[in-house]
């Protein structure tokens, strides 16, 4: 079983797009476990009404709000999940159909995947937020037109999807393209480096962070493009006043490995 662990914080709307998304994959063999930052009970509505006939567990965890702490709520999620692999998601991604069964064929003893992400521009967003509930093939039906108008930054990975492959192994550590909203490690590998750093708060490379001590543990990073794409919906850019002190802390790491 795989255990996705699904951070969000209140955008109810967005996660209820999300979770539709979840429960309409090719493979069901799999748990969701909601790590929510200090969301307020619009969140816990819609999350329960979801639950009431969703296909597969859900549990919701939550924290009090007292400032951006996805690292702390990210830790209960790992401790709280029953699978040996773990898929790391956002609830403001929806995600395809093959989403799960893509992930679990990327899934390689000694290895942490990071996954690929298509933005959506703020009209295209909008106009999905509207819908009654998630269509994939009726948000498939308008892509290139949406291409072409700059709904989304990508086209082709949703009709080329590679296997796994050598070619995907990164050789070395590289800020580029790590999403937390997109990865996945074995749970084994995650507890073996104590999670995630939770002196790391605000917005901003606690994912890099993560992926470093991975690999700094000897686990190779594997690029999930062209097979885990999720859709990223617009938003307004979060609060990045932590985001340099975040970062430098991770240099600083990254640094005294190198030494």
């Amino acid at each position: 079983m795989i255990s996705i662990l699904l951070a969000t914080y209140n955008w109810p709307q967005a996660l209820k797009l999300c979770l539709e998304s979840l429960a309409t994959q090719t493979d069901s063999h799999f748990e969701i476990i909601i790590a929510d930052d200090g969301s307020t009970e619009s969140t816990k509505q819609v999350i329960d009404q979801i639950k009431l006939t969703f296909p597969v567990s859900i549990t919701h965890l939550w924290q009090d709000d007292q400032g951006f702490r996805k690292t702390k709520i990210l830790n209960q999620a790992i401790a709280a999940a029953h699978s040996d692999y773990l898929v790391f998601l956002d609830g403001d991604c929806i995600v395809q159909p093959d989403f799960v069964a893509r992930h679990r064929a990327l899934a390689q003893k000694g290895y942490l995947v990071t996954g690929s992400r298509v933005l959506l521009n703020e009209k295209f967003t909008q106009q999905l937020l509207t819908w009654p509930k998630w269509d994939f093939q009726r948000f498939c039906s308008g892509l290139i037109s949406e291409r072409l108008s700059g709904g989304i930054n990508k086209y082709l990975p949703f009709k080329i999807k590679l296997g796994n492959g050598s070619w995907r192994d990164y050789k070395k550590f590289v800020w580029r393209r790590i999403k937390g909203c997109n990865m996945a490690c074995w749970k084994a590998d995650a507890e073996a480096i104590n999670g995630f750093d939770e002196t790391l708060t605000g917005w901003g490379h606690e994912d890099a962070d993560f992926v470093f001590r991975l690999q700094r543990h000897h686990i190779v990073r594997k690029s999930g493009s062209w097979a885990t794409e999720v859709l990223h919906l617009f938003h307004k850019i979060n609060d990045q006043s932590n985001a340099t002190e975040n970062a430098r802390r991770v240099r600083e790491k990254i640094m005294a490995k190198a030494m």
